[in-house]
């Protein structure tokens, strides 16, 4: 036996099938269950709790049957001769899998993507009871999710801290204020419109109250990943570190009220750096842009593989050499695919909007 206990294995899990997740969920932290991981977090599909000695994996739309135990191994290959399935005498189905599996990223599917805020899109429940408008429909392939959250009720959020498995995430304030706390980066803080957050892959962080009406633009890549609660962590955490890296990533705060505008690679446009490419060594980058000067559009693509747009105010029209022009306005959000030649004409004087690229 190794620290990890017999031939690496480090947990179990009991494996549940459940048609209504958030009334399963509910019914076993009444019976003293607590939670350890949901995901994905915009339209929770599983959810880990743990209790008395037991942690329970709660699959919804999983076909009842045997009963399925999932081994979390530091290596499975060497737990039962090679083997990754096994079924006990009873018919349990047993996976060996992984304890810390890497994050993969699936290949891009790109595609023009237009989800407009008028179109009556439908708001999902997700994680510590925030509301969930899924921007880019198809996630271009499972590489990309962009969510437009909001809190309708200010006051205390019931979060916990935890994190999540993910290659890059941002959060960008777009109304109203959140006050959050996040591992080695000192006292709670209060984002507000305009701020942002780089959540460096894997470090804690808790959401703590927000005002009424708070909305929230989230960007990250896979648009599957997990989230784990960390039970055992108090934020803020004793340590002050803000230069630590998570994943080879650092922590970002934007602070709006302090930053400064420069000119954009496309002329009458000006450009406040997020700060992102910098501390994410270029996985993405992020930007908001606003009219300067001559307004007059022209045709232009993109470097990276995918660029993600969401209008924060004003309006305009994107003009696409595929395809016939769309009108846009707050609240729009478009994901423009690498090589594909675009101008953003009869912008409003006061047309403000964030771009995220992946890569930088």
């Amino acid at each position: 036996m190794d620290r990890d206990g017999v031939a690496g294995v480090r947990a179990a899990q009991v494996v549940l099938p459940c048609t209504d997740l958030h009334a399963t969920l509910a019914f076993f932290t009444t019976l003293g269950f607590r939670v350890d991981a949901v995901h994905p977090a915009d339209d929770p599909s599983v959810a880990v709790v743990s209790g008395h000695g037991l942690q329970v994996r709660l699959e919804r739309g999983l076909d009842a049957g045997p009963g399925r135990l999932r081994l979390l191994c530091t290596d499975p290959s060497a737990v039962a001769g090679g083997a990754t399935e096994l079924t006990a005498p009873n018919g349990t189905h047993i996976e060996l899998v992984p304890a810390s599996p890497p994050v993969a990223l699936p290949p891009w599917r790109p595609s023009f993507v237009l989800s407009r805020m008028q179109s009556g899109a439908a708001w999902v429940e997700g994680r510590a009871g925030m509301r969930y408008r899924d921007l880019v429909p198809g996630r271009q392939g499972g590489r990309l999710i962009a969510s437009h959250i909001e809190i309708p009720r200010g006051g205390p959020v019931p979060d916990y801290v935890h994190y999540h498995r993910v290659a890059f995430q941002m959060i960008y304030c777009a109304k109203g204020w959140v006050r959050v706390v996040y591992e080695d980066q000192g006292a709670p803080f209060v984002l507000r419109a305009g701020d942002c957050a780089l959540q460096p892959p894997e470090i804690r962080h808790r959401v703590l109250e927000c005002s009424p009406g708070l909305e929230v633009i989230e960007v990250g890549s896979p648009a599957e990943h997990e989230t784990f609660a960390d039970h055992d962590l108090v934020l803020p955490s004793a340590a002050l570190n803000p230069d630590r890296e998570f994943g080879g990533q650092r922590f970002v705060r934007h602070e709006a009220a302090a930053a400064t505008w420069a000119p954009w690679r496309v002329d009458g446009v000006e450009a406040r750096d997020l700060g992102i490419a910098a501390a994410t060594k270029r996985v993405a980058g992020a930007w908001v842009l606003r009219a300067s000067g001559d307004r007059t559009a022209r045709a232009s693509s993109h470097p990276a593989e995918m660029l993600f747009g969401y209008v924060l105010r004003g309006h305009a029209t994107i003009r696409r050499e595929d395809g016939p022009s769309d009108g846009i306005g707050e609240g729009d959000a478009f994901v423009i695919p690498a090589g594909l030649r675009y101008a953003i004409e009869d912008a409003s004087g006061d047309l403000e909007r964030l771009v995220v690229l992946l890569p930088a």
